[in-house]
C-alpha cells in the first residue's frame, strides 16, 4: 500500500522526501477515516439494531447491560483495532502506534467490567436477598483491583518493562499505598462485619444522630452508607463509622409486628381517693369495667368481713380507689382496641410520683408500623384517655398558665 501510493505521488510529479512524506499522511488520514467509520458503524448501526433486539426480548438482565452502557462500551474497541492493526503501514512508529492502542483497549475493557459489574449488582437487587446481604461494596472491590491490574500493565506496555518491575517497585511504597487506599481499606473491612454481623440492610430504619441520619438505608457502597431522612434529605455516613459508632437499627421493632406506644399522663394526687359505694355503683355501668368492680367488690367484702374490719371509718381493711379503678378502665379499653397488639408487652403502671403528680404510664404495642398510621392511633388512645380522667374524679396535673394566674387574680379581687 505504501509503495502503491509512492509511485502514484510520483507519477504525480512529486519528488523525494516528499513523496515519502505525502504517502504517510495519506494512509494516516485513511487510517483516521477508517477508525470513524469503524466507530460509526457500531454505534449507529449494530447498537440501534441490538437497542431494538434488547427492547423485544422477555429477559430483563439484557436491558440492564443495556441501560449500564455495556455494550455501548464495547463499542470503543472498533476504532482501537482498526489503528492496532494498520499501524504495520507506519513501520517507524508501528510498535508505538500498537502499544496505545493496546492500552486504550485495555481501558475500555476495564471500562467494560466496570460496567458489567454494575449490570450485574442490578440483576442481583431483583432478588429479596440483596436487601439482606448487598454486594455493592465488594463489586466495588473488585473494580479497584481491575483498574489496578489494567493500570499497572498499561504503564509496563508503554514503558516496554516487565509488570514484575513495576509492582516490585510498588511493594516499596506499601507505605504510601496503605495511606492512599485507607479509606477503601476501612471501608472494605467494615463491609465485610457489616454484612457477615448483618448490622445492617438496604431498607432498614436507623439512627445516627451523630451524623444527622434518621431514615432509611437507600445504599450501602464500599465507603459509605446513604440513608434518605424522613425529610427526604440525604445523609452519607462512612462505613466504618457503622463499626466504630453507635446506632440504633428499627429493623427489631419491624420484624416484632408492632410499634411501641410508651406515654405517660400525670394526675394530680389531690384527686386521689377511696370509691364510695355509689361511684362504684356508677363504675360497674361501663362494659369495660363490669367484671373488674363486680370481681373486686367481692373480694374486698369477703376480706373484711373475714377479717372482721371495722368498715365504718374508711381507712381500715381494703377498699377500691379511683385512681386503681381508671387504671383498669385502661387497660380493659386497651384489651379491647383492634389496633394494639396483645401479643407483645402490655403494661399500664405508676411511675414514682413527683413534683408533677402521680404519672400513669401507659407501655403498649401497636400492630400498625406505618409513621402515620402509628401516631394516629396513639393520639386517639390519649383523646379518649384524657376525656375520660373526669369520669372518675381525678384531675390531670400540669403546670399553671396564664389563665389559672389570671383566673386567681380575679378571685383575689373579688374577695
Amino acid at each position: 500500500m505504501t509503495e502503491t501510493l509512492k509511485n502514484w505521488f510520483v507519477d504525480v510529479g512529486l519528488s523525494e522526501p516528499l513523496v515519502t512524506y505525502a504517502a504517510q499522511a495519506t494512509l494516516a488520514v485513511g487510517v483516521v477515516i477508517l477508525a470513524f467509520l469503524a466507530d460509526w458503524i457500531v454505534k449507529r448501526i449494530l447498537l440501534t439494531g441490538l437497542f431494538y433486539v434488547v427492547r423485544e426480548s422477555r429477559t430483563r438482565w439484557d436491558d440492564i447491560l443495556y441501560k449500564r452502557h455495556v455494550f455501548q462500551r464495547l463499542a470503543h474497541l472498533a476504532p482501537a483495532l482498526v489503528i492496532y492493526y494498520a499501524a504495520d503501514f507506519f513501520p517507524p512508529a508501528a510498535e508505538f502506534i500498537q502499544n496505545v492502542a493496546m492500552v486504550y483497549m485495555m481501558l475500555a475493557g476495564a471500562l467494560v467490567v466496570s460496567a458489567l459489574l454494575n449490570g450485574f449488582n442490578d440483576i442481583y437487587q431483583t432478588y429479596p436477598v440483596s436487601h439482606q446481604r448487598p454486594i455493592k461494596g465488594y463489586l466495588q472491590v473488585v473494580k479497584i483491583i481491575v483498574f489496578i491490574f489494567v493500570g499497572v500493565i498499561a504503564i509496563s506496555t508503554l514503558m516496554d518493562r516487565s509488570p514484575w518491575l513495576i509492582l516490585s517497585g510498588m511493594g516499596a511504597m506499601t507505605a504510601v499505598l496503605l495511606l492512599i487506599f485507607k479509606d477503601s481499606i476501612l471501608g472494605l473491612v467494615a463491609s465485610m462485619q457489616l454484612s457477615m454481623n448483618d448490622m445492617v440492610r438496604i431498607g432498614d430504619w436507623i439512627e445516627m444522630p451523630k451524623y444527622g441520619a434518621d431514615g432509611d438505608v437507600i445504599d450501602i457502597t464500599l465507603h459509605t452508607v446513604r440513608v434518605q431522612n424522613f425529610d427526604k434529605t440525604i445523609t452519607t455516613i462512612p462505613a466504618y463509622a457503622l463499626i466504630s459508632d453507635a446506632f440504633k437499627n428499627w429493623r427489631g421493632m419491624k420484624e416484632s409486628g408492632g410499634r411501641r406506644i410508651k406515654r405517660a399522663i400525670n394526675i394530680d394526687m389531690q384527686t386521689v381517693r377511696f370509691c364510695t359505694s355509689e361511684e362504684l355503683d356508677r363504675y360497674e355501668k361501663i362494659q369495660v369495667l363490669t367484671d373488674y368492680v363486680k370481681t373486686r367488690r367481692k373480694e374486698v367484702d369477703e376480706f373484711n368481713v373475714l377479717n372482721k374490719i371495722d368498715t365504718s371509718t374508711p381507712i381500715n381493711g381494703r377498699r377500691l380507689t379511683n385512681i386503681g379503678t381508671f387504671r383498669a378502665y385502661v387497660r380493659g379499653y386497651l384489651r379491647n382496641h383492634p389496633k394494639i397488639n396483645p401479643e407483645l408487652t402490655f403494661l399500664i403502671r405508676q411511675l414514682p410520683p413527683g413534683e408533677h403528680g402521680l404519672p400513669l404510664e401507659i407501655y403498649v404495642f401497636s400492630n400498625d408500623q406505618v409513621w402515620a398510621n402509628y401516631e394516629a392511633i396513639q393520639a386517639d388512645i390519649f383523646d379518649h384517655i384524657l376525656s375520660v380522667v373526669p369520669f372518675f374524679d381525678l384531675r390531670v396535673y400540669q403546670l399553671p398558665s396564664g389563665y389559672d394566674v389570671a383566673q386567681f387574680a380575679t378571685t383575689v379581687r373579688g374577695t
